[in-house]
């Protein structure tokens, strides 16, 4: 159990994110369902923790921006005095072949999916190196493990946040932090269920288990690498993806 904790959970008003939000959440710790752009959602995943008798409040900040990211890290240790478990999964798709792809689209996923991850435990490493103790989980992808044509810029995002798992991981290990990566297969998510059906049979031939995932999955995972039983684990990659990355 989480119970006493204090967790921020980035790009968390949807999907993955609002998953692991709600997990966190059910095992009693105080969850921060940061978000970009839709206070709206972000409120709703509040009010669904608060419903079941949990605490959570919302909290606005583009990771992608270093001076806001310390806003809210300022915010957050103000408001609750510490931060145990800091999950960087906020993320965006900007696909395409890469003969196509503009330097915009390009700059723009590697500043949301790596340097927001960078920007987010910069500010807050200070305080889990004080704490003695903390939880870094970076949510990466199989397409930074495999590569994927028509993602050069996730893929290439998501790869940057394996070397970075690792690296911080050897830094912070001293003190007591751990530091690791979740890398989601194909997620059944909003995203996935805008696809033409024979785009998803198309994916789903790719996974040894045949089907997609569910955020719940990934949520799963994240729990674990945020508890006690993960206690000597640091800078792993674990897969959910069904067995694609085999």
């Amino acid at each position: 159990m989480l119970t006493g904790k204090v967790a921020l959970v980035t790009g968390a008003a949807r999907g993955i994110g609002k998953a692991i939000a709600l997990k966190l959440a059910s095992q009693g710790a105080v969850v921060i369902v940061n978000y970009a752009g839709s206070k709206e959602k972000a409120e709703a995943v509040v009010a669904q923790i608060r419903e079941a008798s949990g605490e959570a409040v919302a909290m606005q900040c583009d990771v992608s921006d270093y001076s806001a990211c310390e806003a809210l890290s300022k915010a957050v240790l103000e408001q609750f005095g510490r931060l145990d478990i800091l999950v960087n999964n906020a993320g965006i798709t900007r696909d395409g072949l890469l003969m196509r792809m503009s330097e915009a689209d390009y700059d723009a996923v590697l500043d949301t999916n790596l340097k927001g991850a960078f920007n987010m435990i910069r500010h807050f490493s200070r305080s889990f190196l004080k704490q003695r103790s903390g939880r870094i989980i970076n949510i990466s992808s199989v397409s930074g493990v495999m590569g994927n044509a028509g993602q050069a810029n996730y893929s290439a995002s998501k790869a940057g946040l394996i070397g970075l798992t690792k690296s911080v991981a050897r830094e912070l290990a001293g003190r007591g932090v751990c530091v690791n990566a979740v890398a989601p297969g194909f997620i059944a998510t909003d995203m996935t269920e805008a696809m033409a059906e024979s785009a998803k049979e198309g994916l789903e031939k790719l996974i040894p288990f045949g089907h997609m995932g569910k955020p719940e999955d990934v949520a799963e995972a994240v729990a674990f690498l945020a508890g006690d039983a993960s206690a000597y684990i640091t800078g792993q990659v674990i897969c959910v993806d069904g067995g694609m990355a085999i």
